[in-house]
């Protein structure tokens, strides 16, 4: 097999990911990036066709509901553990100016 990843590669990855990786790390990460393209390769063997493409193993549907209050009632008691509160509301600190 011939060699696809180049230390330029490997540089690249480290640059993107923003790790300053050792000497040693990245020799691991050559290996490993190669282990993963042979087993791409290897996967590319495989006969697909008639094999219809999905996003997801199980069927998967959105279910929508009413948006429906369901604790609008008890908003003093919610509001019984505020440690400060402005009219019906929380009161928190500001964040940003």
């Amino acid at each position: 097999m011939e060699k696809k990843i180049t230390d330029e590669t490997i540089e690249y990855v480290g640059i993107l990911a923003k790790l300053a990786l050792s000497g040693e790390e990245k020799k691991q990460a050559e290996r490993d990036m190669s282990r993963m393209l042979a087993y791409i390769d290897k996967l590319n063997e495989l006969d697909t066709a008639g094999v219809e493409p999905m996003s997801h193993v199980f069927p998967v549907q959105n279910v929508f509901r009413e948006d429906v209050v369901t604790n609008g009632e008890q908003t003093e008691k919610i509001l019984r553990n505020a440690p400060a509160r402005k009219d019906d509301m929380f009161a928190v600190p500001k964040t940003f100016d």
